[in-house]
C-alpha cells in the first residue's frame, strides 16, 4: 500500500491542492483512496467535506501531528497532507510512513530558501535514500527565470523537478466543490492534466 506523503515547511505553496489532486487521481483509477491531513488548518479534511456524494469515494484519515496511525485494511493507496514548519521529530514520524514524497514549492526566493533547508534536512535523514522525492513547481510558468532558477536547485540537489504547474483558477474552482482535475470531463482541464503527466507517470500504479 503506497504512502505518498506532501511536505514543504512553507506555507501556502500549494500541498493541498497537490494532496487532493494525487488522491483524485487514485481515486480514478478505481483505487480506495484514504486522505489523511496533519496541517492544523485541515484544508484536505474540509475539502473532503464538499466532495459530492457523485464523485468517486476518498475516504478521511482521522490523525494529527503526535497520532500517525496506519490506515484500516482495505484501503489500497493513502495520500498525506504535512502542515508547515515540519522538521525534527514530526517529520521524522512522517518519513516512516512515506513510500514517496512529493515536494510542491514556488518560485520566491522565499520559498527557495525554506524548501532548501527542508530537503537538506530530509537528506540528513537517510530516509531520502531509500524512498523517491520529487519536486512539483507551483504557479510557475515553464519558460521564465523563475522556472530555470527551480531546475538549477533540482539539479544541485540530484532530485527531480518532475513538472511545473501553471497559475490557474481551475484548481480554485475545483476545490471549492470538492473535486480534483481528474473528476471532470479532460477538455476542460487538458492543459492541466498534460503538466500532471510527468507526476502521474512518477506516482506509477
Amino acid at each position: 500500500m503506497p504512502v505518498i506523503v506532501v511536505a514543504n515547511p512553507k506555507g501556502g505553496v500549494g500541498k493541498s491542492t497537490i494532496s487532493t489532486n494525487i488522491a483524485g487521481y487514485y481515486a480514478s483509477r478505481g483505487h480506495a483512496v484514504m486522505l489523511g491531513d496533519v496541517d492544523v488548518q485541515q484544508s484536505s479534511k474540509l475539502w473532503l467535506q464538499l466532495r459530492p456524494p457523485q464523485a468517486r469515494p476518498i475516504q478521511s484519515w482521522d490523525i494529527d501531528a503526535d497520532n500517525i496511525a496506519k490506515p484500516p485494511k482495505g484501503v489500497t493507496h493513502v495520500v498525506l497532507d504535512t502542515p508547515a514548519g515540519l522538521h525534527g521529530k514530526r517529520l521524522r514520524e512522517v518519513l516512516k510512513r512515506a513510500d514517496r514524497i512529493v515536494v510542491p514549492l514556488q518560485a520566491s526566493v522565499f520559498d527557495v530558501f525554506a524548501t532548501r533547508a527542508f530537503l537538506d534536512e530530509l537528506a540528513a535523514s537517510r530516509k531520502a535514500d531509500d524512498v523517491p522525492v520529487a519536486l512539483v513547481g507551483m504557479r510557475v510558468h515553464a519558460n521564465t527565470l523563475s522556472a530555470d532558477k527551480l531546475r538549477a536547485m533540482a539539479d544541485q540537489l540530484g532530485w527531480p523537478l518532475l513538472t511545473m504547474l501553471r497559475d490557474t483558477q481551475n484548481y480554485v474552482h475545483l476545490a471549492a466543490s470538492g473535486l480534483t482535475l481528474f473528476d471532470v470531463a479532460k477538455g476542460k482541464v487538458e492543459r492541466d492534466l498534460e503538466q500532471w503527466g510527468p507526476l502521474v507517470a512518477w506516482l506509477g500504479e
